[in-house]
């Protein structure tokens, strides 16, 4: 545990001394301060555990007034700072008006030193344990959201073994992760695993969609703010680096992030450091960056819309998982396990899949991957009138429709002659041919991303 540090406001000279040398002796840091000025300038500046604050300095020594505007202050800041107040001109009134302010307890002087290092020592653990329970709700909140989408970490094609041997060795380090491929290929699900085989499974996996942030919220989705920073700051967040400390933070969808917010997510990962929105006050931060994306980042950077000292950043070990069509192994375990999933889901007994529905999963080229498996089983479970699924069930004949590069139209005596890899090939020439070499276009009119285009290419 790191040292605790407390600040001790009161314009008497010997007390400041007394209290430091109590408190120092209890292995406290301790800062002093004798104004409430220069209070308020270090709160804004710096994190303490607690703060005693006399309630009365010069411009009289009775009221009370001037360290009572000091708790109103410091608590608009919504700091969370335990604050103990201390008088040698106590009052029940004041005493009321302390707490009602802000305050957490009050000490007379001449105080008790053992009753007044309990009061420190029980203030300090109830603002960390509210700080905790606020992190926690957070976590409760950003879980509670992403119940529900986690698929199964199935794996029994090579090439799925392969990638996960490779994940479970990277994991064990702390570098950062770059996960590529196809958008429904099950990326979130391999930052869960990857963070789940690390040194940090026992802290917390934060997700961020950085496509579904507005850029005007960026910063403080992801660093935090603090109440009053903007008009709608009502109350102190907590931002996604900060929940993640000690843990991994998921970056999914990195490639939709705009140019202006890169420079500050490139500084927190060069520096572990950033401040909330509305504070100078630098934090700290031990965070895993695990990024994913199924955009081709190298056109990107090309086109500008995207830092190459930040792809940097964020590669230091890239994965790529293949997409369904090229898992075949895996598709029939993977149908097992959503049917299985959704009959408790939907309270209906075990379905079981005919032979030829088998085959036809295998056969299908999955353009939309796992995910499009999973809301194909869900349909037909929930579709289905008896506890059998057939061919007729899966509607893959729809599907299929629905991606124009299996219903090319080609040459009939092509068709006879050539396998299907060369109609493949044939087909992508003449869409890149039509469109004058627009590959963004050629991709669009065969129901492909740019990136999964690429890769064809690539393959012929």
């Amino acid at each position: 545990m790191s040292q605790r540090h407390i600040l001790i406001a009161d314009d008497d000279h010997d007390i400041l001394l007394a209290l430091k040398f109590l408190l120092t002796s209890e292995n406290y840091r301790v800062t002093l301060a004798s104004t409430p000025l220069q209070v308020i300038e270090l709160v804004k500046q710096n994190d303490y555990s607690a703060l005693l604050l006399d309630l009365n300095f010069n411009l009289d020594t009775t009221s009370g007034e001037e360290g009572l505007a000091v708790i109103e202050q410091i608590t608009k800041l919504a700091l969370n700072l335990p604050i103990v107040v201390m008088t040698g001109w106590a009052t029940v009134e004041l005493a009321v008006a302390a707490m009602q302010k802000g305050a957490c307890d009050f000490v007379q002087k001449p105080w008790d030193n053992e009753r007044l290092l309990s009061i420190i020592r029980n203030q300090i653990a109830l603002a960390s344990q509210k700080q905790e329970n606020e992190k926690l709700n957070v976590e409760n909140q950003l879980l509670k959201a992403q119940s529900g989408r986690n698929q199964a970490m199935i794996a029994e094609s090579e090439a799925m073994q392969q990638l996960l041997s490779t994940a479970e060795q990277v994991a064990k380090s702390d570098v950062n992760v770059l996960i590529t491929g196809e958008n429904g290929t099950g990326k979130s699900l391999l930052a869960e695993y990857i963070h789940n085989c690390s040194n940090r499974a026992q802290h917390s996996l934060i997700q961020v969609n950085m496509g579904a942030i507005a850029e005007n919220l960026f910063e403080s989705e992801m660093f935090g703010h603090i109440k009053g920073a903007f008009t709608d700051a009502r109350e102190n967040r907590i931002g996604r680096f900060e929940l993640a400390h000690h843990g991994s933070l998921f970056l999914d969808e990195i490639g939709n992030i705009p140019i202006s917010q890169q420079a500050k997510l490139l500084r927190v990962l060069e520096s572990q450091q950033f401040e909330r929105v509305g504070s100078s006050k630098t934090q700290q931060v031990d965070v895993r960056i695990i990024a994913a994306t199924n955009a081709d980042i190298g056109s990107l950077i090309e086109a500008g819309d995207f830092r190459q000292d930040l792809f940097y950043r964020l590669n230091s070990i890239e994965l790529t998982l293949p997409s369904l069509a090229k898992r075949q192994a895996d598709i029939i375990p993977l149908t097992e396990h959503y049917l299985t999933q959704f009959c408790q889901k939907y309270q209906k007994d075990s379905f079981t899949i005919t032979a030829s529905a088998k085959q036809a999963l295998i056969s299908y080229h999955w353009p939309g991957n796992i995910r499009e498996l999973n809301h194909l089983i869900e349909r037909a479970v929930i579709l289905s009138s008896t506890n059998q699924i057939d061919i007729t069930q899966l509607n893959l004949s729809l599907a299929s429709q629905e991606h124009p590069l299996e219903t090319c139209i080609v040459n009939e005596t092509e068709e006879f002659d050539q396998p299907l890899s060369a109609l493949e090939k044939a087909i992508i020439e003449r869409r890149i041919a039509h469109f004058h070499g627009n590959m963004s276009q050629a991709a669009k009119s065969l129901g492909l991303s740019r990136s999964a285009f690429y890769r064809r290419i690539e393959k012929f």
